[in-house]
């Protein structure tokens, strides 16, 4: 069988996209591990079908380098609305798309150059803190700088859902880190039901943060979105931003700009690398 695919990518983050209004995708577990390879498969961060909804223009689903389906992805969503208007799924003379995920329905702004869409600002909802929702095994209304000893040392964590479960760690050296071992203590610690994604962050300036992400089920990344959104929320929850202020978080691959006051409103750039077909 012989499946086309678009490779696009959001600050780096990469994923192979499906269109699944005309295509039944059978076992997308399995097809995001063999895909995702990127020594023997087209290579990413995972698999993201664009599939039709009853409630909005299209939906999405996520799968992680290991097969396993993720609620929601902030780069991932940027680039399933280009998607939407590349492929003329939707009207073209629209500036605005609403996708369907398993955090709910969400709601993007498109801006164009030369009628071509380039960037998006994403409305990702109200962040959500309650410990059993996010989920955490941590007592409290907020889990907002609190100590945790991993192996012999203790970091101080902010934990926070954007439809998908983070925790961000501020420190003073970012780049040093070995966040290959660091990252799966917090993925796989039992105080984390579901896992978690790992953010550590260091505040450049009241309205710029640098970041690094270790994504469960993926390892790290260039750059996580919803991650981006968590960073920037704890950054308020701790007093190092303000409220209603756009916010500049630098990843690994490239810049994304988080603004946070009711709901958080995240915008950044979608891009296709290019398209083909493969056989499988």
């Amino acid at each position: 069988m012989r499946l086309k695919f678009t490779k696009m990518h959001g600050c780096g983050n990469d994923y192979i996209y499906i269109n699944c209004f005309n295509n039944n995708i059978k076992n997308p577990e399995k097809l995001s591990i063999t895909l995702s390879d990127r020594h023997f498969g087209i290579g990413g961060d995972g698999l993201i079908l664009v599939c039709p909804s009853q409630i909005a223009d299209a939906k999405m689903r996520m799968f992680n380098l290991d097969g396993s389906e993720g609620k929601m992805c902030g780069n991932g969503i940027r680039c399933i609305g280009k998607y939407l208007f590349d492929n003329n799924i939707v009207d073209n003379h629209k500036n605005s798309v609403s996708i369907e995920t398993l955090s709910g329905v969400k709601h993007l702004m498109v801006f164009k150059e030369n009628n071509i869409v380039t960037k998006l600002r994403v409305d990702m909802g109200k962040p959500i803190f309650e410990p059993k929702l996010i989920p955490a095994n941590i007592n409290g209304e907020k889990i907002i700088n609190q100590p945790l000893i991993l192996g012999n040392a203790t970091y101080y964590i902010n934990c926070i859902s954007m439809g998908n479960p983070h925790c961000v760690v501020f420190c003073d050296d970012i780049m040093n880190i070995n966040i290959e071992d660091i990252g799966p203590l917090f993925e796989k610690n039992l105080l984390f039901p579901e896992g978690i994604n790992t953010e550590f962050a260091k505040i450049i300036s009241k309205n710029m943060i640098e970041m690094r992400v270790w994504e469960r089920g993926s390892g790290e990344t260039l750059a996580c979105g919803t991650g981006a959104c968590a960073v920037a929320v704890a950054a308020i929850e701790n007093g190092y931003c303000k409220k209603g202020e756009d916010i500049t978080i630098k990843l690994k691959g490239g810049e994304l700009t988080i603004n946070y006051e009711e709901s958080v409103f995240m915008t950044g750039n979608a891009q296709k690398v290019f398209e083909g077909e493969i056989e499988i």
